[in-house]
């Protein structure tokens, strides 16, 4: 049975009450985790304010990136345990899971070196004053981590966090936690100060609300579900508390008739079919030039065809979606599909060495998807890609942008003035030309508009959003 970690400390839950934790690949339970109450939020609140005002909080900037470094250091040397543990927790293939340990190693390692890196400003003002800008920490934060990426998000959000001198009560979703709860076990050996970083489980309408209503957080940042995320946006504005939110997208590839498409097919199936297609900014839509529709949808097909999905441990192109309900979930939006006609060019298949209880989904391609139908408007959070054809280029941007979403998109073309048109006119927080995704460098600003969200995470931008302006005006006469 796995504890809370608050104060560098294993801590049951006051409840006494536990949670399953299952494996997707066969949909077994394997382990408990605390089902946690409004009460262990409050203790780990108090073990982080403690943590901010007293050893935290007292340490400089390149203090503060030492330890930062010494943990990526402990991540690297138990990469290959943390993998194994969100492989099992996660479905995620073996290749998958390494790289998301490996995503962790760079961000720690990112932020360790950013810490004494983040200045200030002079301003020139009038005669007699000296005015100079401050970056303050927020104080206690609550970074709430969803189930799809849990190290990778951890990363971006507990490491840019830490590096602005917040400490952190982290929410891991109930799903997916046992490797953010080995990190904060990390951290502690690395030697961060008890209260840094606690890492409270349970459900989200039970710990995790209590968490965005719990006036000791200073800061929110929510990865999930615009549903979700206008409920923290709610909670927050009672008590006027700033919230970072990345809620989702509805990503659009697209790919006009003078692109390599030999560059272009591998990483449009990439796109939607890693992590099984459970990733915010999966390239869930290809806007396809008329000219060249048949022949990439061939291609694409053929590429489909040849996938399989399995148990994560098999190391296939896909693993098993996170829980049933998520199964269900996309089981609805393909039954719908063949209800309205729509016309599934190929699919992959599940490995007959798949248990019968696991949450397996085919990846599948569907061709002429209306504009206006929920499969081009909703985030399905599968491997299912959705293709339209487009005219010309203004076609191609009233596409891309024709959603509530605007996180991510591609755009394959090798004219360099459309390139840096398209660039322009796609509304989105990210636009990769000619790539997707650019490796997912944890330098990249990474966040999105509309629906998808507001404030940004990643890079050095991260670091404006787990911070606060002081001005300093100074009159000397």
């Amino acid at each position: 049975m796995k504890s809370n970690f608050i104060a560098n400390q294993h801590l049951a839950s006051a409840s006494g009450q536990t949670l399953e934790v299952i494996d997707p690949s066969d949909g077994l339970p394997f382990e408990q985790i605390q089902r946690s109450q409004a009460s262990d939020i409050d203790l780990a609140v108090t073990a982080a304010r403690s943590a901010f005002k007293g050893p935290w909080g007292r340490l400089n900037a390149a203090e503060r990136g030492r330890l930062l470094m010494a943990l990526s250091r402990k991540v690297a040397e138990h990469a290959d345990e943390l993998a194994a543990l969100e492989q099992r927790d996660c479905g995620k293939p073996t290749r998958q899971a390494a790289a998301d340990a490996a995503a962790l190693v760079r961000y720690f390692e990112f932020y360790a070196g950013s810490c004494d890196k983040f200045h200030g400003e002079t301003i020139p003002y009038q005669n007699g004053y000296s005015v100079l800008t401050w970056r303050e920490p927020h104080g206690v934060t609550g970074p709430v981590i969803p189930w799809n990426y849990p190290m990778q998000i951890f990363g971006r959000s507990v490491g840019g966090a830490l590096a602005a001198g917040n400490s952190c009560v982290v929410k891991p979703a109930e799903d997916a936690c046992l490797s953010l709860l080995r990190v904060a076990e990390l951290a502690a050996q690395a030697g961060f100060p008890a209260g840094t970083i606690n890492v409270v489980t349970g459900l989200g309408h039970e710990v995790g609300d209590a968490l965005a209503r719990h006036p000791g957080i200073d800061h929110i940042s929510f990865t999930g579900s615009p549903r979700v995320g206008t409920l923290i946006q709610q909670v927050a504005a009672e008590r006027h508390c700033p919230v970072t939110l990345e809620l989702g997208g509805k990503s659009p590839q697209v790919v006009f008739e003078d692109a390599d498409l030999d560059a272009a097919v591998p990483v449009i199936l990439n796109a939607i079919v890693q992590n099984s297609g459970q990733t915010c900014s999966a390239g869930s839509r290809v806007l396809i030039h008329r000219p060249i529709y048949e022949s990439l949808l061939a291609r694409l097909g053929t590429a489909f065809a040849g996938l399989r999905a399995g148990p994560a441990g098999l190391d296939l192109d896909l693993g098993p979606l996170i829980r049933a309900s998520q199964l269900e979930r996309v089981s609805g939006f393909l039954h719908q599909a063949r209800g309205d006609g729509i016309e599934t060019v190929s699919q992959g298949q599940v490995v007959a060495q798949a248990p019968s209880g696991g949450y397996y989904q085919a990846p599948v391609l569907l061709r002429d998807v209306p504009v206006d139908h929920r499969l081009a408007q909703e985030e399905v959070f599968g491997p299912v890609l959705s293709a339209m054809a487009f005219d010309d280029e203004d076609h191609a941007v009233a596409l891309a942008n024709a959603t509530d979403f605007g996180l991510v998109a591609g755009v394959w073309t090798r004219d360099g003035a459309r390139q840096l048109r398209m660039a322009r006119r796609i509304r989105s927080g990210q636009v990769f030309i000619n790539n997707y995704g650019a490796g997912g460098g944890v330098e990249l600003p990474f966040g999105g508009v509309k629906s998808s969200g507001y404030g940004r995470e990643k890079g050095f931008e991260a670091l404006l959003g787990f911070t606060t302006l002081k001005t300093v005006a100074i009159h000397h006469g």
